[in-house]
């Protein structure tokens, strides 16, 4: 058995069942859906990050072989370990510039924003990744290995104004685009999977929904919904960014336009982000993961980077599009209130195109 098919037997439960343990755990197949969301979530990138190559391409990129070899990993590896901490700083100072005429436009308390504990902490994730890119482990190992740290420091910013994960999110995205800038073709294709990783645990309630699944039994018709729908999410992110891109045509963002890589990358980003907290409302019953975290924060941050509000209108529009397309009924029943709710607060009419 290979090491990465060893690990996935480790994460993934063969069954859900209905013991109690004698320590007052929650029963087993409740502590199981953690487990389930979690491994549904890393076995997606056996798909998505290898989407943006096909083996065609993949096989013209110079040398990708020897810097898939440990040795190469190593290599990469004490690269940007050495760039890390310049990388760091030049992120803060690219958040910073975008970022803070909103600090005072939406009376975010500066106080929040201690540049060197978000540097520290960003600087020690991106340490965790780098090790568990050189000692070979997988991406989809990675997501569950560090699901946890990302969680907990999610909640830390979280805590006391939400939107202060924008501030954070944003300078990993940074710290990560500045570190790919520093590696070679091959380097770039082997990498840019872990760095998805982290993005997605900064940017998306993973640890929440993984947290709200296990208050749910295994028949559940929202936990249900939500296993379901998670394995499709990037499928759904692909067709629905490329159907948006199609409705605003020559839309130009602050990073350049919906044709641009970097901006398809973070789009891709997004719509999964949206659907991540579409889980989480019907795994919590309710909408305080938006109106609390995700409506402040694209608040903040879309007018910044010129994404309007049209735009995200057209997104949810033809996220229900491809929910109706891919699945059943009774999923459809759980996740559709919850999807329309979201639609009438990011509605034109509510920000009328400010």
């Amino acid at each position: 058995m290979t090491r990465s098919a060893s690990i996935r037997t480790q994460v993934v439960p063969t069954s859900c069942t209905s013991e109690t343990s004698s320590d007052d755990r929650p029963p087993a197949d409740k502590a199981s859906n953690l487990h389930t969301l979690a491994a549904a979530w890393a076995r997606k990138y056996i798909v998505s990050v290898t989407s943006e190559y096909d083996d065609a391409q993949i096989k013209k990129v110079d040398r990708l072989s020897d810097y898939a070899s440990s040795e190469g990993r190593q290599y990469t590896t004490e690269k940007l370990m050495q760039g890390l901490k310049l990388a760091s700083a030049q992120a803060w100072s690219m958040t910073e510039n975008l970022l803070a005429v909103e600090v005072l436009r939406h009376g975010i308390d500066p106080d929040l924003l201690d540049p060197w504990q978000i540097a520290a902490d960003s600087h020690q994730l991106f340490e965790k990744a780098l090790l568990a890119y050189g000692d070979q482990l997988t991406a989809q190992r990675l997501s569950v290995v560090i699901g946890d740290d990302c969680g907990r420091l999610r909640q830390k910013y979280t805590a006391e104004d939400p939107r202060t994960i924008g501030f954070v999110s944003m300078q990993f995205h940074h710290t990560g685009k500045i570190l790919l800038d520093q590696l070679s073709p091959a380097e770039h294709v082997l990498f840019s999977p872990y760095l998805k990783v982290m993005d997605d645990h900064m940017y998306m309630p993973l640890r929440e929904a993984y947290q709200a699944a296990a208050n749910h039994d295994c028949n559940s018709p929202e936990l249900l919904a939500v296993q379901n729908l998670l394995p499709l999410s990037s499928r759904i992110a692909q067709r629905v960014c490329d159907q948006t891109r199609r409705l605003n045509p020559g839309y130009q963002t602050y990073s350049g336009s919906l044709n641009s890589s970097d901006v398809r990358t973070s789009s891709l980003r997004d719509i999964e982000m949206f659907q991540v907290y579409l889980c989480l409302c019907a795994l919590e019953g309710n909408v305080s993961s938006v109106q609390h975290q995700l409506f402040p924060l694209c608040v903040m941050l879309y007018p910044r980077l010129k994404v309007k509000w049209q735009m995200v209108q057209d997104m949810l529009q033809v996220i229900g599009w491809e929910l109706y397309g891919q699945l059943s009924p009774a999923d459809m029943t759980v996740l559709i209130p919850y999807l329309r709710t979201l639609s009438e607060m990011f509605s034109v009419d509510v920000f009328q195109e400010r």
